[in-house]
């Protein structure tokens, strides 16, 4: 029998939280399952696919009409008492509905996705997902300054780990379907099939069996078909533009931004500078963040009452801002294609710099997304006008180049947001300049610090509680003991058999 197993204290200065290791999914179970079962997983797929694009479609829908609502509530008073009183009822509304009904729903999703592939105990389901698309309509329709990113990747994985549930599949597949119907929603609010396959690789699973990939790949691709026939040609907060005579009866190229690229060798230097500027902002942005979302937690602030409070707040800053800022969609329109003066795109970027921090520090149900390709892009577009103002040519794809750096500073997944930005234009000639820009802040954001913002809360964010995710055969791991098999002892007082476990472990009788 083994030994008694003996745990030594932890060093003086080490830190109590330590990030879940995240194992690789077996292909092995996988394949015998697609042996025996392919068509229930091609369509458990699909279903995925449709559950996630679905989501994504009422979320928008709701966003917009709750945002319409709300413009027009200000005839009925002045801006300092109707936008107070909107965001601080909204943010009530949302936190009660997530404090009470799924606490798992709070913040942006992806850290929860991200624990659930870490095996630590996060409930998933569709309780979860409809708190969370209810909240989030809520809380982002009555001013909290967030998008539909976070909350669609939780929707969709929350969509995949029910049709993992009803198949009973095994463990690998539940975690395969749970991080492709997260990248699935990626794919159904960016109209980016290609930028969720890499995100759910790139940050989720952290790379993968070719099996996998080809899974993952299926559905995000399916999740972005279904988004067409939705009609969610509108889904991205940036209003896409289409071509002169297109039909919307057929599938078409969707150009959110119709962008004009020239690149020279010198500009690949530029960005990749750029790169390293707009990382040192985005990690200021990420401990900014985090640190409100500590000092939440020390003073022991329930969710609904800190949503109320940063609610009102929020509708006191957008009264005293000009009209123009309650329009959120329309500035990062404006950012997108350049619209802006350095002044400008300086004050847009202070502005959602703080308000969008403030909304996630308080643990809205909202995504982060947004906000960065926002950011990013103001700190591009100031830093191609604070050139051209010292006469110097500026690179033409400066804004973009801002746009992927930021999201691949905050989230350390420079392909993803290379893609994801790429999604906004859908011009090829961006590809390389963007990647560039994203190298560039990569590496100084990892000198900075070396997890991204979604590590840091999944740190931070204490476990709402639910059932871990067992894996058969490894509840426990002694990763970091090497264990030596003691010899067996044989004799007529030992009768001794292997486990039924198989693993060269012996047992008495």
């Amino acid at each position: 029998m083994l030994g008694r197993l003996r745990l030594t204290p932890r060093p003086a200065g080490t830190t109590a939280l330590r990030l879940p290791r995240l194992e690789p999914v077996r292909s092995t179970s996988i394949r015998q399952l697609l042996e025996h079962r392919w068509l229930v997983v091609v369509l458990a797929l699909i279903v995925t696919g449709l559950g996630a694009a679905t989501a994504a479609l009422v979320f928008r829908s709701g966003l917009d009409g709750l945002g319409r609502w709300r413009i027009h509530m200000l005839e009925l008073g002045p801006r300092w008492l109707v936008l107070p009183a909107i965001g601080g009822g909204g943010g009530l509304v949302a936190g009660l509905l997530v404090q009470l009904l799924a606490p798992a729903a709070q913040g942006s999703g992806i850290p929860q996705v991200m624990q659930f592939l870490r095996r630590q105990p996060i409930p998933m389901g569709f309780q979860v997902a409809a708190v969370k698309l209810v909240a989030g309509i809520v809380a982002i329709g009555s001013g909290f300054p967030l998008g539909p990113s976070g909350p669609s990747v939780q929707m969709g994985s929350s969509v995949g780990w029910e049709m993992a549930r009803l198949l009973r599949a095994p463990n690998a597949f539940r975690r395969l379907i749970v991080a492709a119907g997260g990248g699935a929603g990626i794919a159904a609010v960016f109209r980016a099939p290609i930028g969720g396959f890499l995100y759910a690789l790139e940050e989720l699973l952290q790379g993968a069996r070719p099996v996998v990939m080809l899974l993952v790949l299926v559905t995000t691709f399916w999740a972005d078909t279904w988004a067409d026939l939705l009609g969610l040609a509108r889904l991205v907060n940036l209003e896409p533009e289409s071509g002169v005579g297109a039909s919307d009866s057929i599938f078409q190229l969707q150009r959110q931004v119709m962008a004009f690229v020239v690149v020279r060798p010198i500009d690949l230097l530029w960005l990749f500078l750029l790169g390293a500027l707009v990382a040192m902002a985005a990690e200021l942005y990420c401990r900014y963040v985090m640190g409100l979302q500590r000092l939440r937690q020390s003073w022991r602030i329930p969710l609904a009452g800190a949503m109320t409070a940063t609610g009102t707040l929020l509708g006191l800053v957008d009264a005293w801002l000009p009209p123009d800022f309650l329009n959120r969609a329309g500035i990062r329109q404006a950012i997108a294609e350049g619209d802006v003066d350095l002044a400008k795109a300086l004050a847009i970027f202070l502005v959602v710099f703080l308000t969008t921090g403030m909304a996630a520090a308080a643990g809205t149900p909202g995504g982060l997304f947004a906000p960065m390709l926002t950011l990013g892009g103001a700190l591009g577009l100031a830093a191609a006008a604070a050139l051209e103002q010292l006469g110097l040519a500026a690179p033409s794809t400066a804004v973009f180049a801002g746009m992927g750096a930021f999201m691949a500073a905050c989230a350390r997944a420079p392909i993803s947001a290379t893609f994801l930005t790429f999604a906004v234009t859908k011009e090829l000639l961006i590809l390389r300049p963007v990647l560039v820009a994203c190298l560039g802040s990569l590496v100084m954001a990892r000198l900075l610090h070396p997890q991204s913002l979604f590590k840091r809360l999944m740190l931070q964010t204490p476990s709402p509680g639910g059932p871990a995710e067992p894996d058969a055969g490894s509840s426990l791991r002694l990763n970091s003991v090497p264990l030596r098999p003691r010899p067996l002892e044989t004799g007529p007082d030992h009768n001794l058999q292997r486990t039924p476990g198989g693993d060269g472990q012996t047992g008495s009788t």
